[in-house]
């Protein structure tokens, strides 16, 4: 798997992905966020973006200069569970440290939650949008009270038999180690 950066969101970059193979397909056409994907480079190839196994949207928070969002991370529907999003986000978070202090994300189940603690984000106790956990990078706190204050906002939620029993396999946990965890880059 490679990861490709396509662009800052004044370079206008745009990205078509099969709406059958991926959530939030139509997000990714608009031209007003920056753009990276996770390839596959072994993949046969039947069009532009056809290699895609993932992909991220983001741009700069409104009213904080130095804080960028994380706004659609898609996985590609039959390469869930493959670790591609927080690989692919830690990559995105990298770059993104070259311009901001801070990267931040809404999500909106318990996957996605977990899925950003792997790269090292951390539960800020904010809630926004429709059901959505604000996630922060670098996290002002990873303890095990704060990683759970985050999951009991989702149990009291009315959720799928899948996320119920995920979310009872972590009562009382800690958090997952940051094994994604996002390096600095160079480059354009």
């Amino acid at each position: 798997m490679e990861f490709a950066f396509l662009g800052w969101p004044d370079d206008g970059p745009t990205l078509r992905l099969d709406y059958q193979a991926f959530a939030y397909a139509g997000k990714f056409v608009m031209s007003n966020t920056g753009k990276a994907v996770a390839r596959d480079p072994d993949a046969d190839t039947g069009g532009e973006f056809a290699d895609v196994l993932g992909a991220v949207a983001f741009n700069a928070d409104r009213t904080d200069p130095s804080t960028a969002w994380l706004r659609y991370v898609t996985v590609r529907e039959d390469r869930k569970g493959e670790e591609i999003g927080p690989r692919l986000c830690s990559f995105v978070v990298g770059r993104l440290l070259e311009r901001f202090k801070r990267v931040t994300i809404a999500v909106n189940n318990p996957f996605a939650y977990e899925a950003l603690y792997k790269v090292g984000f951390g539960f800020t106790g904010e809630e926004t949008g429709i059901a959505e956990l604000v996630l922060a990078y670098p996290a002002g706190s990873r303890t095990r009270e704060n990683y759970q204050s985050g999951l009991e906002c989702y149990r009291e939620r009315e959720l799928s038999g899948e996320e119920e029993a995920f979310l009872a396999a972590r009562a009382d946990a800690d958090p997952p180690d940051a094994v994604h965890e996002p390096s600095r880059t160079s480059g354009n």
